[in-house]
């Protein structure tokens, strides 16, 4: 019995350093801090999801926020944001209809006082719609990471198709599925075979 205490021990001290030694490889620690605490922990549990699948969490921020892929693969890659904080600064820059850009600009300056305050400024006040659509996105954007089996997925999609399909694989034309941003159909695709 004590062989066991002494393992599970190990082991527990083992995982936990293993979650610190993610925690340190951000550029930033990762404190978010949007003022709600529902969404610090989607926003941690993006960080996890993302881990097990770069490349579709990549995906779905160019895609959902209409981020350039290469500022989303340098901010991960090259700067070490954590995912959560890519995925909240694409989200909140599309809401306040600034490029991604400029909200990673203002949060580099002034991370430290997280992303509550710096939302406010944008002028997203807490509890507002806005703010409530905020939420929204960052739950949306959990769900289907979390439906492409996050860290099992081993940097592959995995069983579930469910985020945008890999390059070479889409529809002839460049078309995506019919579904622009929010779920509304693409301006592109509507009227196609109605005979307008």
């Amino acid at each position: 019995m004590k062989k066991l205490s002494g393992f599970v021990l190990v082991l527990g001290l083992a995982f936990s350093a293993g979650a610190q030694a993610i925690v340190d490889e951000f550029a930033f620690g990762f404190s978010p801090r949007t003022g709600d605490a529902w969404v610090d922990t989607q926003l941690g549990d993006i960080n996890v999801f993302a881990r097990g699948n770069t490349d579709g969490f990549i995906d779905d921020v160019v895609v959902s926020y209409g981020a350039p892929r290469y500022l989303v693969r340098e901010l991960y890659y090259d700067r070490r944001w954590a995912p959560g904080d890519i995925y909240y600064a694409c989200a909140l820059a599309q809401l306040v209809r600034r490029p991604c850009i400029e909200v990673v600009d203002i949060y580099q300056r002034d991370h430290g006082q997280g992303w509550g305050v710096i939302a406010q400024r944008l002028g997203i006040r807490p509890g507002s719609p806005e703010f409530h659509t905020l939420k929204g996105n960052v739950g949306k954007g959990h769900g289907k990471m979390k439906a492409r089996g996050g860290p099992k997925a081993g940097g592959s999609r995995g069983g579930n198709q469910s985020g945008p399909a890999p390059k070479g694989n889409r529809p002839a034309g460049g078309q995506g599925q019919g579904r622009g941003q929010g779920g509304k159909p693409d301006k592109g695709n509507q009227g196609r075979g109605h005979g307008r």
